[in-house]
């Protein structure tokens, strides 16, 4: 269930609440006259089943509100009471119903942009991921793929390469390649650190580098894995599940390649760096390929299936 409150123009109410009240899958409508503010105009809330959404979205968009008024959706996590599902609606396929497609966008804007922040823990998760590597520590690594950002200007790159939107592409890109370079030569530099420092572990010195040796040697095996990490996490933003995308970011080496990346070339150890870099740019390449067809797919699997408005 939606709860969706919508800042309308005096001149668009009347054909905003036709649309809604003839619509079975809205309840709880509620229009008060001249409430809004900023934007001024009519105050309407009312809920929405999620699997009405799409439509009504789609309807909502044909009013062209943009600059004049505004529609801001939330998720209700309860309803004490309330009618059934309205009738003529397709039922959920398997407990499943379509995303909410307008959510789905949103929600992948909104985590597309690129504050300061996001380039401060590209560089925290490398050098996290940097220390994993030295010490031969998978958790050190693991640790440092869950805290890396990347996965949001990804799935932003793949979806405006599937709305053949160049503006958010260009972005995206952007921000993954002076990201990745930032981390990059902070790994490096931290590797030189700690070589000029004397403190490299026994291990990684006598080339005992087990972790080291997963990263930089891409293979099928990293295709296959990118391959179904990147539907993972396409299925895990239209459906709303959280902790599968956690497993995406899990799953996927570009914060470990970048750091292996930064400390081979620290090392001068060029055949490691060459195979550090083909793992990062393989990873990078598959996700937004993959991504953009992924969001390509699920509209096409659900478009048969959506509600009929």
């Amino acid at each position: 269930m939606l709860h969706v409150r919508i800042a309308s123009p005096a001149d668009v109410t009347g054909r905003l609440v036709a649309i809604l009240a003839a619509d079975p899958g809205v309840l709880n409508l509620v229009v008060l006259m001249g409430a809004a503010r900023h934007p001024d105009g009519d105050a309407v809330q009312f809920d929405l089943h999620t699997g009405a959404a799409n439509p009504v979205f789609r309807q909502l968009r044909d009013l062209r509100l943009d600059g004049r008024g505004s529609i801001m959706v939330e998720t209700v996590d309860a309803a004490l009471t309330g009618p059934a599902p309205p009738a003529g609606r397709r039922r959920p396929y398997h407990g499943e119903i379509a995303p909410v497609w307008e959510m789905v966008e949103a929600g992948i804007r909104g985590r597309g942009v690129y504050p300061p922040s996001f380039f401060a823990l590209l560089i925290i998760a490398r050098l996290i991921a940097a220390v994993g590597i030295l010490t031969n520590s998978q958790i050190l690594v693991v640790g440092a793929m869950v805290v890396g950002p990347e996965y949001s200007a990804i799935i932003a790159v793949a979806l405006g390469i599937e709305q053949r939107r160049a503006v958010p592409v260009r972005q995206g890109l952007a921000a993954l390649a002076s990201g990745f370079g930032l981390a990059i030569a902070a790994a490096m530099v931290f590797g030189v650190a700690i070589r000029w420092s004397g403190h490299v572990p026994r291990a990684f010195l006598l080339g005992v580098r087990p972790v080291a040796d997963l990263i930089d040697n891409p293979n099928l095996f990293s295709v296959v894995v990118a391959v179904l990490a990147a539907v993972a996490g396409v299925v895990s933003l239209t459906e709303s599940r959280a902790n599968a995308l956690i497993g995406v970011f899990i799953s996927v080496t570009t914060i470990p390649a970048a750091a292996a990346l930064g400390l081979a070339l620290a090392f001068t150890a060029w055949s490691h760096a060459l195979g550090s870099a083909l793992q990062l740019l393989l990873n990078v390449a598959v996700l937004i390929t993959v991504g953009a067809a992924g969001l390509r797919l699920q509209r096409f699997i659900w478009r048969p299936r959506a509600p009929s408005g």
